[in-house]
């Protein structure tokens, strides 16, 4: 048996109520670890004192999850750029310094081709896919405990070039050049930076039609499922990746080599 050495981290899990999301949280608590589910929702906090005047599908959906794998639930708004202090200062009152973030999160619309492009979608799109993940790396170490953290971000395996989704796209290519600089830069301090690039993971939005077709396009014959990459997000959190960093680790299945 592999021991991943997660047991009793803490993991901050960004996004990390839904699809693939959920997967990561559900692979990192099955290794013992304490698991903090980020989620965005209208209304960040109840009332003082109260509860929410209503329950939306994201928060129940968080809180059911970090309930049923023993950790916590905790909501932020990544578009805003206080968020991310908030949400690595909240992690750690509940649950500790932050060990492992995996930033998931993302900000996806439609339509995002260059003819179709505004001001306000790419801020959007940056906001949520580069920009807060870098700030939530400089947080998680700049508050960091004994031990180093690690950090893994989640691309795309089509950030080189994704037509079609230009915001989407061109945002998670920074990301990926962010997860090799801040490996850089913070190599010094034993605090590793990596990514994975998801090809494309049927996580409900693909019609049968459509996985047929994404199944011809892909080496390996198959879509991906969701936990596909919670397994490579785990592994390069481990013990086992102790000595890699600044990676982009295609899970694809070989689509888009």
């Amino acid at each position: 048996m592999i021991e991943t050495g997660l047991r009793d981290r803490t993991v901050l899990v960004t996004g990390g109520a839904g699809g693939i999301g959920a997967a990561i949280s559900r692979a990192f608590a099955a290794e013992g670890a304490r698991v903090a589910v980020h989620y965005l929702a209208e209304d960040p906090a109840p009332p003082e004192g109260g509860e929410w005047a209503h329950v939306t599908p994201a928060v129940e959906a968080a809180v059911s999850l970090a309930r049923d794998l023993g950790g916590v639930a905790v909501a932020a708004d990544l578009a805003d750029p206080e968020g991310p202090r908030r949400l690595v200062a909240e992690v750690a009152e509940q649950l500790g310094p932050v060990d492992v973030l995996v930033n998931n999160a993302a900000h996806c619309e439609t339509p995002d081709t260059i003819d179709a492009l505004s001001a306000a979608s790419l801020e959007r799109h940056y906001r949520v896919n580069a920009v807060a993940p870098a700030l939530l790396i400089a947080e998680v170490a700049r508050r960091r405990g004994a031990e180093p953290p690690c950090v893994v971000n989640v691309s795309t395996d089509s950030a080189r070039a994704f037509p079609g989704q230009i915001g989407y796209g061109t945002s998670k290519a920074a990301l990926e050049a962010l997860t090799r600089a801040s490996a850089l830069d913070l190599g010094g301090q034993g605090i590793r930076v990596n990514a994975v690039a998801p090809g494309p993971v049927q996580t409900g939005w693909m019609s049968a039609a459509l996985e047929e077709e994404v199944r011809g396009l892909v080496p390996l014959g198959r879509v991906g499922e969701p936990e596909d990459i919670a397994d490579a997000v785990v592994f390069l959190a481990s013990r086992q990746a102790r000595w890699i960093t600044g990676q982009v680790l295609q899970v694809a299945g070989g689509h888009a080599l």
